[in-house]
């Protein structure tokens, strides 16, 4: 199996070095990451300028490609020119903070994935909770199990999928206890909408995005109070926009436009 790995952390983040190490164990890995970190870029590319890319050595051991761009940028580059065909699945981290929520729509991690997808490849981003002493090796071990099984499930059809995974499970799996793994919904509340003012020595005003704490508990189960309660989630996504719903009963609205002379 041919796999492309990449991230929005960058190449030399250490995700994305423990979830290779990880996947070498199911397939042929082959790194294409962003030259530098692009977090919170979401879905960017880049075609007003070329795109540049280089080759990353461990001493005599080749470890990827570091392209100047965005991560959406390095799924498509990988597929198309830096990968041996047939690409068969995409992985997008291991991110250094959870990609839950509406989070979802400005991950640069989850961007990676959806742009596999495109490609009718299936697709998995991985994040981890933020932490100063994060295991990604842990966090890696449990991806690529969680990994296998959603391969051996899904069948033949292309599927994306979003995983977030906890400091409380990955302490868990060190001490020999199987994490909880829950299947729920991305959370949609609004939350991170809130700017500190200030003035830099020159009497200028500038703001500054504060952290606020995440969405309180809702009626319903979703991956953002899975996480609070220190469990896994996946989340199966896609990136048709289109409101089913909506389209039906708009498709019976009457919106003929008269003709006007200009």
């Amino acid at each position: 199996m041919n796999i492309l790995l990449a991230n929005d952390d960058g190449i030399h983040a250490p995700g994305i070095r423990a979830l290779r190490v990880a996947l070498e164990s199911i397939g042929r890995v082959t790194v294409v990451a962003p030259a530098t970190e692009q977090s919170g870029v979401g879905h960017s590319i880049t075609y007003l300028t070329p795109l540049t890319c280089k080759q990353i050595y461990d001493g005599e051991i080749f470890r990827g490609w570091a392209v100047d761009g965005s991560p959406a940028d390095c799924v498509k580059l990988g597929i198309s020119e830096l990968t041996p065909k047939p690409t068969d699945l995409i992985v997008s981290g291991i991110n250094g903070g959870l990609n839950a929520g509406i989070n979802v729509l400005y991950s640069g991690t989850v961007a990676a994935a959806i742009e596999g997808a495109f490609f009718r490849i299936p697709s998995i981003a991985v994040s981890l909770e933020e932490d100063p002493h994060a295991d990604f090796e842990a966090a890696a071990s449990i991806a690529v199990q969680l990994i296998q099984r959603i391969l051996h499930h899904q069948g033949s059809a292309a599927r994306l999928y979003n995983i977030n995974i906890p400091t409380k499970a990955t302490r868990d799996y060190r001490a020999g206890l199987a994490p909880e793994i829950h299947v729920l919904p991305m959370g949609v509340a609004r939350y991170g909408d809130h700017y500190i003012k200030r003035q830099d020595p020159k009497g200028r005003n500038y703001y500054w995005s504060t952290n606020d704490p995440p969405p309180q508990p809702t009626e319903h189960p979703t991956d953002v109070m899975a996480l609070a309660n220190g469990q896994v989630t996946i989340t199966p996504l896609h990136f048709d926009m289109t409101h089913q719903q909506q389209l039906l009963e708009m498709q019976s609205w009457n919106l003929a436009l008269g003709s006007q002379a200009l």
